[in-house]
């Protein structure tokens, strides 16, 4: 059975090349592909290399070159036909069958397909025609050339109920075929009508550059002012870009496309010569159109109008962004001036004042901080850990944790510098035994993280939010947890290759990856320099170890907020000398006691052995 071309696509779209391939080959992130040794002829060094945006393999050594089925093919040895089963199932994607029905459904799908085509060719020729000269002219106040609206195929429907209808069952189509298309309207106990009426038409086009769709902006007064086709078995409006058929593989030669707002927007950019442009189809980009400019680049840019329904489109596409983040794959955005948008921009100014502003597009975790704190009230600490709770909270939306571990510690970072605050006494490392049994915690965790480096992945947003006021402390925490999530990321990919993850998860590599990266010296200080013994380094019960493990980072953490706290409870008593700015800061000691407590009792037990699983 021969598959269509639409299904072998379709599996494309769906599978992730690396993963199929990584079956087989041993395969490292190298920038925005995967590389390994080539499975097709020896070599020492790897020239075989992988991309899942363009879904192709490629050696450099023998020139082996093709895509998840060819490979499964060639590499695995299965039949065409066996692979497309294995790799349609493994995407949920159900196999076509050669019954009566089938064959019914892919004729109508090819009648769909040409009476749409010759919509499009009708609604074309009616914009050349007399009935066309308003939308004609409209066209002209947008600046639209005539070689722009050809390569569009711009056209233009009559303000009439059947002229459409009439045209195309004229050709043989049939009334029930145009509902079912899209192009008429059919309500109960009432003849089907033209469903685009007055309106200047925009084909939509599918990744191949079939007509699946059409959008239609009205020239007249009346609402909406802007109509798309309703989802028919051609067209999912949540999955299709307008102009992805000819973006996308400009998009893939440069690594950039652009999501702008509208049909006008993308016909302008393109006609000043920025032909990466696409467009969602009247609705916010949903996570499937994401996917999509994903396909084709690492980080796409949105560019929304100026105002502020287009700063909440990018807010809203921030937020939804953020359960796909993935490292390496994020989203940028450009701020365009108020109250224009991208055609605004091009018309002015061209090319040039367009590539301007995208010169200066600011990465998602920018955008999301800048608007989340322009709606912020600052003026109390309340209020401020009220928005350090905010952002705490689209951070851990990330599913992928080392990119999540990595904007908990940028909203940390800024959130910090913003008051120049800092989260615990600095000391110098000659000093660290001068508090008694507080000061070997910190020694104490480094110690155990040390040892057991899976504790980094199954606590990375708590341990990330750790800092201990000093700096060779601070940046040897940071390190220990960064080559420990690298090593248990790791530990996961190549699991499947071998039952003994040791290899990956031994603490001995962790240092000598530490120590490669010169921090060698100062593991050593704090291996000699660490007296009292905890659960979690010294021979205990492994659960009863982490949870203690747990315990002491909270105990940290909460005496490092609580010392912040009073030190702008501090601040603000001496700028404010109130009854409110007293209670805050009489308050705010009052935390920072307990917490003080707390640790030194934490530190006591420790020192009499008292803690639980301790040996």
């Amino acid at each position: 059975m021969a598959f269509s071309p639409a299904f072998l696509d379709e599996i494309r779209a769906r599978i992730a090349l690396h993963e199929v391939v990584g079956r087989k080959v041993r395969l490292m992130r190298a920038g925005r592909e995967w590389k390994g040794l080539c499975p097709f002829h020896n070599e020492k060094s790897p020239s075989f290399y992988v991309n899942d945006e363009k879904g192709f393999y490629h050696c450099f050594g023998c020139g082996a070159h093709g895509d998840a089925v060819r490979f499964l093919c060639e590499a695995e040895g299965r039949g065409f036909r066996e692979a497309v089963e294995e790799l349609a199932t493994s995407v949920g994607l159900e196999l076509p069958r050669e019954t009566a029905e089938d064959k019914a459904r892919t004729a109508r799908l090819e009648g769909l397909r040409a009476i749409l085509a010759a919509a499009q060719g009708w609604f074309a020729d009616q914009l050349q025609g007399i009935a066309g000269a308003d939308a004609r002219a409209y066209l002209s106040r947008r600046g639209l050339a005539p070689e722009t609206i050809r390569d569009f195929g711009l056209g233009f429907a009559p303000d009439s109920r059947s002229a459409l209808k009439s045209a195309l069952m004229a050709q043989g189509a049939s009334a029930d075929a145009l509902v079912e298309a899209g192009l008429l309207i059919a309500v109960e106990e009432k003849t089907p009508y033209d469903r685009f009426r007055g309106r200047v038409m925009f084909p939509i086009r599918d990744p191949r550059g079939a007509v699946i769709a059409f959008g239609g902006r009205l020239l007249g007064p009346g609402e909406p002012k802007y109509l798309n086709s309703p989802d028919t078995p051609l067209f999912d409006k949540g999955r299709t870009l307008f102009n992805f058929d000819r973006a996308g593989p400009m998009a893939r030669k440069s690594g950039q496309i652009l999501a702008v707002e509208g049909y006008m927007d993308v016909i302008a950019l393109a006609q000043a010569g920025i032909v990466h442009a696409v467009a969602p189809l009247g609705t916010a980009l949903t996570e499937e159109q994401m996917r999509l400019l994903w396909r084709v680049a690492a980080e796409p840019t949105l560019c929304f109008d100026g105002d502020s329904a287009g700063q909440r489109a990018s807010l809203r596409a921030a937020l939804r962004a953020l359960p796909l983040l993935e490292p390496g794959k994020s989203l940028s955005f450009v701020n365009l001036p108020p109250g224009q948008d991208p055609d605004d921009v091009v018309r002015t100014g061209g090319a040039p004042a367009f590539q301007a502003l995208a010169d200066r597009r600011q990465p998602l975790v920018d955008l999301l901080w800048r608007t989340e704190l322009q709606a912020a009230d600052m003026s109390t600490p309340e209020r401020r850990a009220a928005f350090r709770q905010q952002m705490r909270a689209h951070a851990q939306a990330i599913a992928n944790p080392l990119v999540r571990r990595s904007y908990m510690e940028d909203f940390r970072q800024r959130f910090d510098e913003m008051h120049a605050l800092r989260t615990g006494p600095a000391m110098p490392s000659s000093a660290i035994r001068a508090n008694g049994p507080q000061q070997d915690v910190p020694l104490a965790l480094l110690n155990a993280l040390l040892d057991n480096p899976a504790w980094a992945a199954d606590h990375a947003e708590r341990l990330s939010m750790l800092r201990f006021g000093q700096p060779d402390m601070d940046h040897l925490w940071q390190a220990v947890l960064d080559s420990a999530l690298d090593l248990v990321a790791e530990s996961a990919q190549y699991a499947s290759e071998s039952a003994d993850e040791s290899a990956v998860l031994d603490k001995g590599r962790l240092e000598h990856n530490l120590t490669q990266s010169g921090f060698g010296g100062l593991i050593a200080q704090v291996r000699n320099q660490q007296l009292l013994r905890f659960s979690f380094n010294a021979p205990a019960e492994a659960r009863a170890a982490e949870q203690d493990f747990v315990a002491a980072v909270d105990l940290t953490i909460r005496l490092n907020e609580a010392r912040q706290a009073l030190e702008q409870a501090t601040h603000t008593c001496q700028q404010q000398m109130d009854e409110d700015a007293l209670q805050a800061l009489e308050a705010a000691r009052s935390a920072e006691s307990a917490a003080q407590a707390a640790w030194i009792e934490f530190g006591r037990q420790a020192s009499a052995g008292r803690l639980r699983g301790q040996a």
